[in-house]
């Protein structure tokens, strides 16, 4: 769907994951606020996970998420698909199903159609009910440019509950879905990319990660995030800091979107790629024989970005083949290791 009098991704000059706050200035504020302190919570902002996560009973615990951002895109019903998805991502990564959902709608009717207002709600719309939760409402305020999401509600039996800190020394890294969203959505701006090229990202970033979720869950992985704004780099710093290991990441193996390499070995590379390199630089090492651009790569702002899974030897390649015929996961791959812990906490190769 299309909306041809509305493009919004004029609007903004930072749109997705990359409007994020820059890492290193986020980390300093929580670090100030108190901590809470209850029996059932099983997951806080303690360990920079993707979602918080609170025990009912011996059954179910509920994962509670937002997450919404400015226009990644021109077309208000893909800008939908595409915020609702990320959304969702979270109750995905940690081995979650999805219950209820709420929408977050910042719009100025003033200065867009009410028609791209719609158009937003029913692309969201459309993922929540690919993922089989239920719309339950939301809320609206005067704003511009608009920004969408969804607050999520989901449900994990605590014995299956996936964190960002349960990553194991011997366990492979596994990424689902290629990497170079942000580097894609700044050629577009800039009339450098190709159309097929941007096309195949925006399709990734509408991909749910609900096949990833369920299969990483049938093969009893513990530990997995995913992959957004802080960039490849940023978020596997998340993890090995929780996990108290160190990372091995060869930057030979990233899967990239058509045309990302060439783009960035361009230049065409944006702010917060840059961004997040500073914030994981002091825990960072980079083999001197790293390509500068994949270096640029791995920091680069994912928006719908993939699972990134500590997956043990003996399964990844039942695990991997699983993704693949899922559909829509054709370059996952191993892009490392899980070491034990050492001198920095990642390793790019």
């Amino acid at each position: 769907m299309s909306n041809q009098e509305t493009d919004l991704l004029k609007t903004v000059e930072y749109g997705g994951c990359s409007a994020k706050l820059p890492p290193g200035e986020l980390a300093g504020i929580l670090s100030k606020l108190p901590q809470m302190q209850h029996p059932d919570i099983m997951v806080d902002i303690d360990t920079h996970d993707d979602a918080g996560v609170y025990r009912l009973n011996d059954e179910t615990a509920l994962i509670f998420t937002t997450d919404f951002f400015p226009p990644i895109c021109s077309d208000p019903y893909e800008f939908g698909e595409i915020a609702a998805a990320n959304a969702l991502s979270d109750v995905y990564a940690m081995g979650g199903t999805p219950l209820l959902a709420l929408n977050l709608l910042m719009f100025s009717s003033a200065e867009m159609p009410l028609s791209a207002f719609e158009q937003i709600l029913q692309g969201g719309h459309s993922k929540i009910k690919e993922a089989g939760a239920l719309v339950m409402g939301g809320h609206t305020i005067e704003d511009h440019p608009p920004k969408y999401g969804l607050a999520v509600v989901g449900t994990v039996h605590p014995d299956k509950l996936i964190t960002n800190a349960s990553a194991k020394p011997g366990d492979l890294l596994v990424l689902t879905k290629p990497l170079g969203l942000g580097v894609l959505v700044a050629a577009q701006r800039l009339g450098m990319v190709r159309e097929d090229a941007y096309r195949n990202g925006l399709e990734q970033m509408k991909l749910l990660n609900k096949k990833g979720g369920e299969i990483m869950s049938k093969h009893g992985v513990r530990s997995a995030t995913d992959v957004t704004g802080f960039g490849l780099l940023g978020h596997a710093l998340k993890m090995a800091e929780a996990s108290d290991v160190s990372l091995a990441i060869r930057s030979r193996d990233l899967p990239l979107l058509d045309q990302a390499a060439e783009l960035a070995n361009d230049g065409c590379i944006p702010g917060a790629s840059f961004r997040n390199l500073s914030f994981v630089q002091p825990s960072l090492h980079i083999a001197k024989l790293v390509e500068p651009h994949l270096k640029m790569l791995a920091c680069d702002a994912q928006t719908s970005g993939g699972l990134l899974m500590c997956v043990s030897p003996d399964k990844v390649h039942e695990l991997l083949a699983g993704l693949k015929a899922s559909g829509g996961h054709q370059q996952a791959c191993v892009i490392g290791e899980v070491l034990p812990k050492t001198r920095k906490s990642i390793y790019l190769e």
